[in-house]
């Protein structure tokens, strides 16, 4: 057993943040104005896209790019169900509905699924590249294009991931980025929406300041004018100097902090790879995967999820579940009748075994090490107790 706890997840913030922040507190510059400027053109030449558009969070993101186009009651958005709670509840705030459907055994929105589920009233598809590795990315935009609707990526995982050799961000019509604290990099909280959409960029950018035609940074600068007007009634998720000041260095650290995340990927695949029982995430051909989760699938059989995580807690390693599915909640139950778990068994399986080990930048490899061993150890006994020949439901990961 370890001596100190290791929490599932931290960030990794350096003295540069820390002297950038200072220095906006220093300036007076404390929400939207020149260091939220910079972070999104920093941000636009790293994933090669015309627009970026920093804001309060993926959650502000994912609705706002929902508003722009005019989606409202009436309207249908399909999202995946094994996907955090947010990607749905953005479709509710506008009165939409959330139309969940099952995911693949690689954890992504099943095409399948998606197909049977489009109708004359579906406006959108919300994908989750899941666990910071794309999904069927042309597939996706194709069935977009067909059937007229948006493909709106909810990309909260997914900052610094490729598909065919592109950054995740400049392959769709608009894609959503988180900042929160556990994600690849961290601005505490905050988000960022990225698009080559002129249009849809001046539209995000009206709605998401109260739809004012001037904000802070164009009003109150030497240069600027007192005078806006109001257009729409838009929302309050503009991102302040303070998160972009993180922001800045962060995404300039954000490619160490990549390679960090799959060298850990790689010792746990040597490490674990060869325990009968649970199966380990792979990379698709043609992706990056940044790892931000590192989700195992647990065989019952063997040891079980729950019994696993309460063994990692006993040895002072926190773990996570990357997540409880959408049809699974009270709200989503009542609202939308899908308690039937029939129509969702990939997730339902997927669920009863899913558990995230912790991967992030400040781990040690004497850290890493500890919680290979502890899931040996627990796998371990737990089968010699069974009394469990070798081998369980599934095959180790190749």
């Amino acid at each position: 057993m370890r001596s100190a706890f290791l929490p599932y997840c931290q960030p990794f913030i350096g003295p540069e943040e820390i002297q950038e922040v200072v220095d906006s507190l220093q300036r007076g510059w404390v929400t939207t104005g020149p260091k939220v400027k910079k972070f999104e053109q920093d941000f636009a030449d790293y994933i090669g896209v015309k627009h970026a558009i920093a804001l309060s969070s993926c959650t502000a993101a994912l609705h706002v790019a929902l508003a722009a186009f005019g989606i409202g009651p009436g309207d249908e958005v399909v999202v995946p169900t094994l996907t955090f709670c947010a990607t749905a509840n953005v479709v509710a705030h506008l009165g939409a509905t959330p139309v969940l459907v099952d995911v693949d055994e690689n954890f992504h929105i099943s095409l399948e699924a998606v197909r049977r589920n489009l109708n004359g009233r579906t406006r959108a598809i919300i994908p989750v590249h899941y666990a910071g590795q794309a999904c069927d990315l042309d597939a996706l935009l194709d069935l977009g294009k067909k059937h007229s609707v948006l493909i709106l990526e909810d990309a909260a995982h997914a900052v610094g991931a490729e598909y065919n050799g592109k950054k995740i961000g400049a392959h769709g019509q608009a894609v959503a980025f988180s900042f929160y604290a556990t994600k690849n990099m961290t601005t505490g909280e905050g988000g960022m929406l990225t698009t080559n959409d002129d249009w849809l960029a001046g539209r995000i950018r009206l709605l998401s300041l109260h739809g004012m035609s001037r904000d802070a940074w164009k009003r109150y600068t030497q240069p600027g004018s007192w005078y806006y007007e109001v257009h729409e009634a838009g929302y309050k998720y503009n991102m302040t100097d303070i998160q972009a000041a993180l922001g800045i260095h962060q995404l300039r650290r954000l490619e160490g902090f990549i390679e960090r995340r799959r060298a850990i990927a790689e010792s746990y695949a040597a490490g674990l790879a060869d325990i009968p029982g649970i199966r380990l995430p792979t990379e698709a051909p043609g992706r990056k995967h940044t790892y931000h989760l590192y989700p195992l699938r647990v065989d019952s059989l063997t040891v079980g999820r729950d019994l696993l995580i309460e063994k990692l807690k006993q040895a002072n390693i926190g773990t996570s579940v990357h997540f409880t599915p959408l049809h699974r909640h009270p709200y989503y139950r009542r609202v939308l009748h899908c308690s039937d778990a029939a129509s969702f068994p990939v997730a339902e399986r997927i669920y009863d075994e899913l558990l995230s080990l912790p991967l992030y930048p400040k781990m040690s490899d004497s850290d890493v090490a500890d919680v290979i061993v502890a899931v040996r150890r627990a796998i371990s006994n737990r089968r010699s107790r069974r009394g469990l020949s070798p081998g369980g439901r599934y095959a180790a990961a190749s």
